[in-house]
């Protein structure tokens, strides 16, 4: 019988899941992300996305400087319980600190990045760097 009993295995991959931001209503992939037990509580509780930056080591509230807030929808585990999907409805139109709706934005084409889409803001001006 499979179980239902939620058990995320934050400690295989040292305190870190990965954590997929899926558009709710296209299934679009926006980003990836990764979260530890702090995170996961806190993006419960709030209904916003919330992961841990490995770069900075701390909690990221998704839009808390870009104001790209990501409301959580549905969320998906997977059989080994050390991934998440977050569904999330994406607040102002973008993912990407780089200023595209998605993260994934370039796209492998004869050995070189090609990218697709244009920015919906300028990282610039949004982040004051």
């Amino acid at each position: 019988m499979i179980s239902t009993e939620l058990k995320l295995d934050f400690e295989k991959c040292g305190g870190l899941i990965p954590a997929i931001a899926q558009d709710w209503q296209t299934g679009e992939v926006l980003m990836l992300a990764y979260i530890n037990q702090e995170a996961w509580e806190e993006t419960l509780k709030s209904g916003n996305a919330t992961y841990w930056t490995r770069s900075r080591q701390k909690l990221w509230k998704k839009g808390e400087e870009s104001g790209n807030v990501q409301k959580v929808k549905e969320i998906y585990v997977d059989c080994d319980q050390d991934t998440v999907i977050f569904k999330i409805e994406q607040i102002g139109g973008a993912a990407c600190h780089e200023g595209y709706h998605s993260c994934f934005f370039r796209k492998y084409e004869d050995g070189k990045l090609v990218i697709q889409g244009e920015p919906v803001f300028d990282p610039k001006k949004v982040y004051k760097k």
